[in-house]
């Protein structure tokens, strides 16, 4: 039985058969398949999340404005009024505002308000969801003030 040498071990080893590169991407591929499904309804749980913390903050941004002007902003004022000091000096203006920045749903756009609110309570908060319409569902449905856990 003839012995290799230290040469020609270094060169049998030296690469990766074709068999075993193919083995490894089936196994990453699998791999991809399992977890990306997870990952990709995490984010939309996380930005469902954003929103309602959001819609919190302009909750009590809103009953602090009502606490000093004894009235929540009216649909035209819109949620601007809480970030926009009053044209009348002697009014009641916290510094800083009642938000220091209006908020923005993860889909980068703006919070709808109405007042008086017309899914029961006393105004309206919501995002359109991740599809920008009225309706829909999963991530698409509105989430709005009425539908806080």
């Amino acid at each position: 039985m003839k012995r290799l040498s230290s040469t020609q071990l270094r060169a049998a080893a030296a690469g990766f058969t074709l068999i075993e590169i193919m083995v490894v991407v089936v196994i990453l591929g699998i791999l991809a398949a399992l977890i990306a499904p997870n990952v990709i309804s995490r984010i939309d749980e996380a930005q469902v999340t954003k929103v309602r913390q959001d819609i919190r903050a302009i909750e009590s941004a809103l009953k602090l404005y009502r606490l000093d002007r004894f009235r929540y902003p009216s649909s035209d004022e819109g949620l601007s009024a809480l970030v926009t000091p009053p044209n009348d000096p002697t009014a009641p203006w916290p510094t800083g505002g009642y938000l220091d920045r209006l908020p923005k749903d993860p889909w980068d756009r703006p919070y709808v308000y109405a007042q008086p609110g017309t899914k029961g309570g006393e105004f309206d908060i919501y995002s359109l969801g991740r599809d920008g319409t009225q309706g829909g569902e999963g991530v698409d449905a509105d989430i709005g003030n009425w539908d806080q856990e």
